[in-house]
């Protein structure tokens, strides 16, 4: 599927993160070193009372605020539906070099690119604000946005740790705030964590209390080099689709670990069940595919952080496919499939990946493989898999 060509050319930089303060500082940057640039943000915290409040404005202050209706009853719908006309609006009325969409706090930049490409703008950059010293603690609350009153709508089941986790992985820039007021000082495993996390993003220093150009501010043109530099919607929703994902490589620095669990044969679903609350535990961030003995065809994403795991369906494995469906299959999928090809099982593997300060890369690495199928069940083949007990029936829908 091809992307739709802008109609308008007014860029769009889409900048968002849990990290408000951080965000903020991002933003105000972005404002500084783009004279003209306007900044559109749609406050979620007024949902409960049936609207969202929309601000524009620029470096001088608000331009003018309005409110748009709850649809369906969620604020991100609201958001949705808002939003490309005031960026068409904006665009029409020209002047505006960067128009910058400052998300709210548990808004995810995901569905807001692709939203504003749908929509005929280009989005040129996707920046998630953080603050380095707050990473691991925000990965390890697995309390529900809602505890918080981050919650986007009454049906809002997600995290705090898992939110994060999208915001800061989707983002082609990470935006670094430290020594914000009242946050304490990072440190090298915070930066290292950062890294290991994402480390393809590209990451700026943003600097805050200063004039742009001035010591305070640490690159105050890269940030703005960054927002402009072009982002392709296409190739990030590809680096996040669990059967092409791009993750993370081994890597250990500054008391971080990233282990990259890599094996050939199936999961026993009875044993990976039982070691299930370890392995999601025993990482600050895990994610990757896996392949459960008795569900062959179905491709299953791990998705792990805050102590919390999530296991579902991501379709079929391309070796489940009959051969005339795979002209349907993106490229990168098909790319994906053949760097894991085996020529008995196809594509069918386990790729995980943990993450985390402290890691237990041996202790875990024993847990996997004990979860495996052993020889004589591997041995037995297919036929005997499908007799297994199905210890995963009550978490998957497949």
């Amino acid at each position: 599927m091809s992307r739709p060509e802008p109609r308008h050319a007014l860029p769009v930089v889409i900048v968002g993160g849990l990290h408000a303060d951080a965000r903020r500082a991002a933003v105000a940057r972005l404002l500084a070193d783009v004279p003209g640039s306007v900044v559109l943000h749609h406050d979620l915290a007024t949902a409960a009372a049936g609207t969202v409040v929309r601000t524009v404005r620029d470096a001088t202050g608000i331009l003018h605020a309005g409110e748009a209706p709850l649809v369906d009853d969620c604020a991100c719908c609201a958001l949705r539906e808002d939003l490309v006309p005031e960026l068409v609006r904006l665009a029409e009325a020209g002047g505006t070099p960067l128009a910058v969409v400052e998300l709210w706090d548990s808004v995810e930049p995901k569905a807001m690119a692709e939203v504003v490409t749908n929509g005929g703008f280009a989005v040129t950059g996707v920046i998630t604000a953080v603050d380095p010293a707050l990473v691991l603690p925000y990965l390890g609350n697995g309390d529900d946005l809602a505890e918080g009153g981050l919650a986007a709508a009454a049906t809002d089941r997600r995290t705090v740790a898992d939110t994060f986790a999208r915001q800061l992985e989707y983002a082609s820039v990470l935006a670094l705030a430290e020594s914000l007021p009242g946050s304490p000082e990072a440190d090298d495993e915070d930066r290292e964590l950062l890294t290991q996390l994402h480390p393809t993003a590209r990451r700026v220093t943003v600097g805050h209390g200063g004039p742009a150009g001035s010591p305070e501010a640490s690159a105050p043109s890269e940030l703005a080099r960054a927002a402009l530099a072009g982002f392709d919607v296409e190739a990030a929703a590809a680096a996040q689709h669990p059967a092409c994902a791009l993750l993370p490589a081994e890597a250990d620095a500054h008391g971080v670990a990233t282990l990259v669990w890599h094996r050939r044969r199936p999961f026993h679903p009875e044993r990976l069940y039982a070691a299930l609350e370890d392995l999601t535990c025993a990482a600050a961030r895990s994610r990757g595919r896996f392949w459960l003995a008795g569900k062959g065809d179905t491709l299953l994403h791990w998705d792990a952080a805050g102590g919390a795991l999530c296991v579902e369906g991501a379709g079929p494995w391309l070796a489940a496919l009959p051969d005339a469906a795979w002209d349907l299959v993106p490229p990168v999928r098909r790319a994906a499939a053949a760097l894991d090809w085996h020529p008995e099982h196809g594509d069918r593997c386990q790729h995980l990946v943990f993450t985390s300060p402290g890691l237990d890369r041996d202790g875990l690495e024993r847990l996997l493989d004990s979860c495996l199928l052993s020889d004589a069940e591997y041995a037995a083949g297919q036929a005997s898999w499908e007799r297994l007990p199905p210890a995963f029936d009550s978490l998957l829908e497949v």
